[in-house]
């Protein structure tokens, strides 16, 4: 079935409010959730449009997804991160280098790798919430 642009509109403004309701309140972890989330959401679109050969979607959903990769990668705190920051700074890189060139070259198959690399850091950033408090911080361990 398909959405009238009335039917298109109303469901993006449904989106935006059900992702601003997700922020208000957020701990910081869960905002990095989000990003994840989004990010995710923003790779299997490009890929799936990319296929569909849909090239405005790709771009507008390729952009959007390096937007998010750079959120990501400019919060990373090296001093305190370590050598876990400069990992995840190079994963980011890659992804994003995976988003561009299969994008450049039409090929949804190239960009599979750089989702798989951001599913396992999101499942990661899942797996330690339990560990986290209020402020983002890792909680103490008695």
């Amino acid at each position: 079935m398909f959405m009238g642009q009335s039917q298109l509109k109303a469901l993006k403004r449904y989106s935006a409010v059900e992702t601003d309701s997700r922020i208000e309140g957020a701990t910081p972890h869960q905002l990095v959730r989000i990003l994840f989330d989004e990010l995710l959401l923003a790779i299997d679109a490009a890929a799936l449009a990319l296929r569909g050969g849909d090239r405005q979607k790709t771009i507008d959903k390729q952009t959007r997804a390096l937007t998010i990769l750079h959120a990501l990668e400019t919060s990373l705190d090296f001093e305190r991160g370590g050598e876990v920051a400069v990992n995840l700074a190079t994963v980011y890189r890659e992804t994003r280098r995976r988003l561009l060139e299969g994008t450049s070259a039409g090929n949804a198959e190239l960009i599979e790798p750089a989702r798989g690399y951001i599913a396992e850091i999101a499942d990661a950033w899942m797996q330690i919430a339990p560990q986290v408090d209020r402020s983002g911080a890792l909680a103490p361990r008695y």
